[in-house]
């Protein structure tokens, strides 16, 4: 089984983490406005990242609450899925103790496996019902999430190689996949890099009947280098590939 079961969403957008671009969203009405260009554009999955009025990444429960409700009044029926990525908040007893406090809870989360506290993050998230995306970002991480013994309860895995260049990228997806291989993990993978290496693990993605996710937080420029102008741009360029290289 992969990511092409039939009831499986197979693009995913991703809004905008840090990304240093003029259209990365980070108001709830900005990135809600994102949101639905995404969906227009064919996503039909959000994942985001909730900011404080500073302008800066939180979990803290009131802006995490203002940001999904305007993205599901936007976006009606769409998933959400949340980061709970150390880069927003490195302390990882911190980290749990604000994501204890949400009010609104997402559809799901992304959770990076090689961060530390992610199991006490993920078993938290559990127990309130939020279904878990596992963030594997290296061959490390592939190889920690199966000796975790999560991934029974994960709804699916996120195969996120971080390299910039392209051929580097496409090697460590291959790697990280052979891992899910080898140890029997049958769950639905999303694959996605990072720039413009970012379309070619796209491409190989479709080709093998996974989902793909795309967006600011993945990368900036469409796939002939140039600059997207916002989400709804990249997502209609990777609605494209699904149509022209999916089954």
């Amino acid at each position: 089984m992969n990511g092409s079961a039939s009831h499986e969403p197979l693009l995913h957008a991703a809004l905008n983490g840090d990304r240093d671009h003029p259209a990365t969203p980070r108001t709830p009405q900005s990135i809600a406005a994102e949101a639905a260009a995404a969906v227009a554009a064919g996503a039909q999955v959000i994942h985001l990242h909730p900011f404080d009025a500073t302008g800066r990444q939180t979990f803290h429960a009131e802006p995490v609450s203002a940001t999904i409700r305007e993205v599901r009044a936007a976006c009606p029926g769409i998933p959400i899925s949340l980061s709970t990525a150390a880069e927003i908040e490195p302390d990882p007893q911190v980290r749990l103790t604000l994501i204890s406090k949400w009010t609104e809870l997402p559809d799901f989360v992304s959770a990076n496996q090689g961060e530390s506290g992610i199991r006490e993050v993920c078993e938290l998230l559990f127990e309130r019902g939020v279904r878990v995306e596992a963030g594997l970002l290296s061959l490390d991480d592939a190889e920690s999430f199966v000796d975790s013994g999560l991934a029974d309860r994960c709804a699916r895995v996120l195969v996120e190689p971080t390299e910039t260049d392209p051929d580097r990228a496409l090697a460590e997806a291959a790697a990280i996949e052979r891992v899910l291989t080898d140890a029997g993990i049958e769950l639905p993978q999303v694959h996605h890099g990072e720039g413009i290496a970012s379309w070619v693990v796209n491409a190989r993605a479709i080709r093998r009947g996974h989902g793909i996710r795309t967006g600011l937080e993945d990368t900036p420029v469409l796939i002939d280098g140039t600059r997207a102008t916002g989400n709804g741009d990249l997502v209609s360029v990777a609605a494209g590939l699904l149509a022209e290289l999916g089954n």
